[in-house]
């Protein structure tokens, strides 16, 4: 049985002022060609599918053919759960009319999918309360998958019935999962969990976060979860969140972030991006593979101390997202950006990383001319503040302005 994992496509993401849904039509073209060619049987995508509450119309007509392709009119399954970027009513609301195409959407920690006859090839066989089993086309043996989106505070209170977090969340959610596992997975299917949580080994370091998924729950702790509570039954845990590709140890088999398709901030500047690739069998130890995108602009981070080698680099490299930083003795001019902006057309962001200019300690301190006009001495002042800079000429008319109005 193969099945693909993947995570974290958040359609619709900008970045800053650069629409993406062009780059994230592509790169899920790549990912269903990948599907295609290594013949897989099931797909996963564990969590934010979109990446606001409220997706534009493109992002939700984008998610809606993909997953027409990725599931090939029902004779490959795709199961999706929601992610702390996605409005879990939204992502549930298109359920009914999904399955008739294989296409399972969870929303809640304990959203029970509705047990009917599909129209496609594929056949829900059991249904609990956060979970599904599955009978794929070309397989006798089913795949069982235990699913858990992501859940903030309220919402924990709800489906677990707590008063506080952290330990307590914890305990609930490992015997969650220990009664789906003893109840319904046994050798004789494949077997898996998929949530989108922030998972590490219990003691260990901490999986490497990006600043854009810093909003998961952390209350109290509440949104750590170990691996050692990861059920033995299951043979492979598929991940969201974390948008670098990452091998968590501590589990009773592989827990794995198959990466976002694209990378999404600097924090991720020329990371390279992954889908997962699983061979299982029931019983036996699954291989995973993860399969690079080579889909995407890259994001680059370069440093340069001059204009004219930041200019060169940009003309040479067109094909990114750049993050330029200048360290210079003073701030860059309007025409030293000007300059920057049309050496590339994707040119995120310029830091200005200006540096003390070194002074010869013999020489003195210049004297002040008090005979020269305010504006003079304001210029002057200015430039001595802000390391030779001079005040623009906007600022020297609003100078101007202050010393023309009538004290109250």
């Amino acid at each position: 049985m193969k099945i693909l994992h993947t995570a974290d496509w958040h359609l619709g993401k900008r970045l800053q002022d650069f629409q993406r849904l062009q780059e994230q039509q592509n790169v899920l073209d790549e990912i269903v060609q990948i599907a295609d060619r290594e013949q897989v049987d099931l797909v996963l995508i564990a969590g934010d599918l979109f990446d606001t509450f409220n997706p534009d119309p493109k992002a939700e007509d984008l998610l809606y053919s993909m997953l027409k392709k990725l599931s090939v009119g029902g004779r490959r399954p795709v199961v999706a759960i929601a992610g702390n970027h996605d409005n879990p009513d939204r992502i549930e609301a298109q359920d009914h009319f999904a399955r008739e195409c294989g296409i399972i959407f969870a929303g809640f920690p304990k959203t029970e999918v509705q047990s009917y006859e599909l129209s496609c090839e594929a056949k829900l066989l059991r249904s609990a309360p956060g979970f599904v089993e599955i009978k794929l086309p070309r397989h006798t043996a089913p795949v069982r998958i235990i699913l858990t989106p992501y859940a903030n505070e309220t919402r924990m209170r709800s489906y677990f019935g707590l008063t506080s977090f952290g330990d307590e969340l914890r305990q609930e959610l490992q015997q969650h999962w220990a009664t789906l596992a003893d109840t319904y997975m046994d050798k004789r299917g494949v077997n898996l969990l998929m949530a989108h949580l922030f998972v590490m080994k219990r003691g260990g370091e901490q999986p490497e976060e990006s600043d854009d998924e810093r909003s998961i729950l952390q209350v109290g702790g509440a949104s750590v979860v170990y691996t050692d509570m990861i059920p033995p039954q299951v043979q492979y845990t598929a991940l969201g969140h974390l948008h670098r590709y990452q091998e968590i140890a501590g589990g009773p088999s592989p827990v794995i972030y198959s990466s976002s398709p694209l990378a999404y901030s600097f924090a991720e500047a020329d990371q390279q991006k992954f889908v997962v690739l699983i061979e299982a069998k029931p019983g036996k130890p699954v291989v995973f593979t993860p399969k690079s995108l080579s889909t995407g602009k890259r994001l680059l981070r370069p440093k340069f101390k001059r204009v004219d080698d930041a200019v060169d680099w940009l003309k040479q490299n067109p094909d990114c997202y750049a993050e330029i930083t200048l360290q210079t003795p003073t701030y860059l001019t309007s025409e030293e950006r000007r300059q920057l902006q049309q050496a590339h057309e994707s040119l995120v962001t310029i830091i200005p990383d200006v540096r003390d200019i070194t002074v010869d300690d013999q020489e003195a301190a210049p004297a002040i001319d008090l005979t020269q006009s305010i504006e003079t001495l304001f210029t002057d002042y200015f430039k001595n503040k802000n390391k030779g800079q001079k005040p623009n000429e906007r600022l020297q008319q609003l100078f101007k302005e202050i010393l023309a109005t009538e004290p109250e």
